[in-house]
């Protein structure tokens, strides 16, 4: 027997102030907020700035050579992109030490906040044909990278709410919720982000156990959706010029494949060892267009090879895993709904990235995850894991 009061007892178990006397054995007993501390999930957090000191590297060796022919700062990107991994780190440590229940309180002000973001990105001038960013003095602001962030805790939010499981117009409310952020993306125009945020909506509706009938006619109504889109003018001529090259890219005029054909043949250069670190020629010689943004996998490829892409892809794949094993750990249903968005952001982001450097996948412009080059994107990503590791700190064990 022991005298135990509501607050030495986290979430569900919380007696809410009142002290009472408990049974208890040793192995059953809750853990202590000192034990918690050091629960950290050490191999996802290692991995996730593993992956972000490579893509330092490796946006340097792509962009040292341009800006040096061009008389600039062969730092200039090296020198930005650590300073958003340090913010992106310190980011993820924070809200790893941030307990992910209480984002359910701030889960409505979250959704508005970033709903007005979208609105207001819409009304600043156009940066390169879209309203993306904001711009804060030599800092871009990209919110829709935060958009499928906080989606994702929407979406979690609302479904752990209803533990006795989603009825049809809790479906509803769930596409329409998601279906408004998504559309302001998509005026941007990012449809890739917009693609993600669709394949987070369905990945977490399937976790919270949907029947498997709306699934169905989610996906259906997606594919519908998108044929519409392409037939009436809703997407701009350069998105559509991506979409039909990536199904018929015989058909397709050489400025619209130019990207991806230059991306391919630099990976086929680097072969099964790559050409070295810093002594890729397509690289070096910027023969591939935004090769530190979109086309960073190609650099990877020609410096470090087959062999070198695929230690990246595995690195990647262990962080797939503590997630998936985080959700799995989960003492309630709200964290493994936030682990498997999480989950679906890196993963999809990942083969989509990886894909369309490789010509299987159309352009879409999303990054991969914490090698491209962008602030804003970091600082998400890193977020999510941050997410992910407050959720495994509070593990059911």
């Amino acid at each position: 027997m022991r005298l135990v009061a509501g607050n030495d007892l986290d979430g569900a178990g919380s007696l809410g102030g009142r002290s009472t006397l408990v049974n208890y054995a040793p192995s059953t007993v809750a853990v202590r907020p000192r034990a918690q501390a050091i629960r950290i999930d050490l191999v996802l957090m290692g991995c996730s700035v593993l992956l972000g000191l490579i893509g330092v590297v490796m946006i340097y060796s792509a962009t040292k050579g341009t800006l040096s022919l061009t008389g600039g700062d062969p730092r200039y990107y090296l020198k930005r992109q650590l300073v958003f991994l340090v913010i992106g780190i310190a980011v993820m440590v924070a809200i790893a030490f941030f307990d992910y229940r209480r984002l359910e309180q701030v889960s409505t002000l979250l959704y508005v906040g970033i709903l007005v973001a979208l609105l207001a990105v819409l009304a600043t001038p156009a940066i390169k044909g879209a309203h993306r960013w904001f711009s804060l003095g030599g800092l871009q602001l990209q919110p829709s990278e935060f958009a499928a962030l906080v989606l994702i805790i929407a979406i979690g939010t609302y479904c752990s709410r209803r533990p006795e499981g989603l009825e049809l117009r809790d479906v509803i409310r769930l596409v329409l919720m998601a279906g408004l952020p998504i559309l302001l993306v998509v005026k941007e125009p990012d449809l890739g982000t917009g693609i993600l945020m669709s394949v987070i909506l369905l990945v977490m509706l399937a976790m919270a156990g949907i029947p498997t009938r709306y699934l169905a006619l989610l996906i259906v109504g997606a594919v519908v959706l998108v044929l519409f889109a392409l037939n009436v003018g809703l997407l701009k001529k350069y998105q559509i010029d991506r979409i039909t090259s990536f199904i018929s890219p015989n058909a397709a005029s050489g400025d619209v494949i130019y990207n991806v054909t230059q991306a391919k043949e630099a990976i086929a250069h680097g072969g099964v060892f790559g050409r070295g670190l810093f002594h890729g020629a397509l690289t070096n010689l910027a023969y591939v267009p935004e090769q530190q943004t979109d086309f960073i996998f190609s650099a990877v490829g020609e410096q470090v090879g087959f062999v070198g892409a695929g230690v990246l892809l595995a690195i990647y794949g262990v962080v797939a895993w503590r997630i998936l094993r985080t959700a799995q750990l989960a003492r309630d249903n709200l964290g493994r709904l936030l682990c498997s968005g999480v989950f679906a952001l890196l993963v999809f982001s990942v083969f989509e990235n990886v894909g369309m450097n490789m010509g299987i996948m159309p352009v879409t412009g999303i990054p991969l995850p914490f090698i491209s080059y962008g602030g804003s994107a970091m600082i998400g990503f890193y977020a999510a894991i941050g997410i992910a590791v407050s959720v495994h700190r509070r593990s059911a064990r």
